[in-house]
């Protein structure tokens, strides 16, 4: 079968990862356009990876006949503007999250591809492609936990990272906490739970790096949700995890319960020490989730090459980001927000 000519646009250190994939860990992929503002990107592109062509322009990239489809890994907000010049150029597109940064702008979004349907559309929500969480979920879709009623996630950054993040100046551009960090545990609780959150109540605070509270954010947040049939959910995000990188996650069910990595462990290997016994941790989310993208970027290439849909869709851009709003103020207001 003839593979899928792919074009990319953003290639910094999540875009690195997914060309690279592209490149040599996808068969049915073949890696043939890059695009960025950033010179040495494209030189990457072309010495590290055997790209042929280079853009500057998005735009222009999306006119060239020989490129199926784009993969879209640039700041968030070019995202709703970039899918657009895709669709009508009438190339397929993988998304990376978010869909947009503003409700409004996913609405409009979701609209528009809505009025492409012969075009594959994805958004890049990779835990569903984890081993681990698909496993998760295929058991819960046998029956192996009975009704899954309950989800308690938690994703904490690495302690690490925080002093770099907040001399960045990133944080007050991020749009709070819960949108920059919930959208993929809210995701999986809409997936594993088959319903969406009519209700939010979060609480913040700061304690170890004041410097979160002030730049107008929190260093770690709580919140809790009441779904439409009933299940709950409870959601742990931080940025000071002295660990390393900690994504959690339970399933509660009628019948039992599935953990997913209550230890964020680096790989199997125990070390029995004058410590203890210690397993090192992974340190950052493109270790924790490196066959996850590699998964999802070939259901991807599987869905253009046999006009099949992902698992994946506009919708569920959408959806967290309006959670993950909803969240964010009631983290705000300190009250219970309707969503």
């Amino acid at each position: 079968m003839k593979k899928v000519r792919i074009g990319i646009v953003g290639l910094g250190r999540l875009g690195r990862a997914h060309a690279n994939n592209l490149a040599f860990g996808v068969p049915a992929a073949e890696l043939v356009a890059a695009c960025s503002v950033v010179p040495a990107e494209l030189e990457y592109a072309k010495n590290e990876l055997g790209v042929a062509k280079t853009y500057a322009d998005f735009g222009e990239m999306c006119q060239d006949p020989d490129i199926d489809a784009v993969v879209i890994v640039s700041p968030s907000t070019f995202h709703p503007e970039q899918i657009s010049l895709a669709l009508k150029a009438g190339k397929h597109i993988f998304c990376e999250k978010p869909l947009a940064v503003t409700l409004d702008e996913c609405y409009a979004t979701e609209k528009e591809v809505e009025q492409y349907p012969d075009l594959v559309f994805m958004l890049g929500f990779m835990r569903r492609y984890d081993p681990s969480y698909a496993y998760a979920k295929k058991k819960i879709d046998e029956g192996a936990i009975g009704k899954p009623y309950l989800v308690k996630a938690t994703g904490v950054d690495p302690d690490a990272d925080a002093e770099s993040l907040l001399d960045s100046g990133y944080v007050p551009k991020s749009g709070g906490i819960m949108m920059d960090m919930a959208s993929h545990d809210i995701d999986l609780m809409r997936w594993f739970l088959g319903d969406d959150p009519e209700e939010v109540y979060a609480i913040g605070s700061t304690v170890k790096h004041p410097r979160f509270a002030e730049q107008g954010d929190v260093e770690t947040a709580c919140a809790t949700f009441s779904f439409k049939n009933g299940a709950m959910g409870q959601l742990h995000v931080g940025r000071a995890a002295v660990h390393g990188y900690h994504i959690e996650t339970e399933i509660i069910g009628t019948e039992g319960s599935i953990r997913v990595s209550p230890v964020p462990a680096k790989n199997l290997a125990v070390i029995y020490d004058k410590h203890g016994v210690v397993q090192e941790c992974v340190r950052n989310f493109p270790e924790r989730f490196q066959q996850a993208y590699v998964e999802e970027m070939k259901e991807f290439v599987d869905c253009v090459q046999n006009g099949k849909k992902p698992g994946v869709v506009v919708h569920d851009g959408t959806a967290a980001t309006q959670i993950c709003e909803a969240a964010q103020k009631a983290l705000v207001t300190k009250g219970v927000v309707k969503i």
